[in-house]
């Protein structure tokens, strides 16, 4: 059974929802025009995030000794499946990652690892200015200089 959908005279040209959009438009040109503007010089001018923001990684490490016993926890629930860890063996400790590395162009930000970790190992910082100009991967080192940044 087919409906038809009854359609007014306007609404086939769609003249009343260009009209509104227009009228945003409109809207929104005064607004930045005469009001304050939106745009934030990024150099001299910093945005506000809060306390809560999700920044740069790190390890935590206490006696020079990364906290991570890599129990996979992380590369597990991270859905951009942007953390690749190599597990290795030592005399003392249990575990210890051979190999941890972010990939953070893969990486959402979502804070799951961090969530997921037994031994709070793995952190995000609130450091935001992480641009660089080719394809970063964070190796286990560098994350591990990281810490003294946040």
């Amino acid at each position: 059974m087919l409906i038809k959908n009854k359609t007014g005279f306007f609404q086939r040209f769609y003249l009343v929802e260009i009209l509104k959009g227009l009228a945003i438009t409109k809207k929104h040109f005064l607004k930045n025009l005469f009001g304050k503007t939106v745009t934030i010089q990024y150099p001299e001018e910093r945005r506000q995030y809060s306390d809560r923001f999700r920044g740069m990684h790190y390890i935590k490490a206490t006696n020079g000794v990364e906290n991570c016993t890599a129990c996979m926890l992380c590369p597990t629930v991270c859905p951009a499946e942007c953390i690749h860890i190599v597990a290795g063996e030592r005399p003392d400790k249990e575990k210890y990652p051979v190999k941890f590395e972010i990939d953070v162009l893969r990486c959402c930000f979502c804070g799951m690892c961090e969530e997921a970790c037994p031994k709070d190992a793995i952190k995000l910082s609130t450091i935001y200015e992480m641009s660089v100009a080719q394809r970063t991967v964070y190796t286990k080192d560098y994350l591990l200089e990281q810490r003294g940044n946040k």
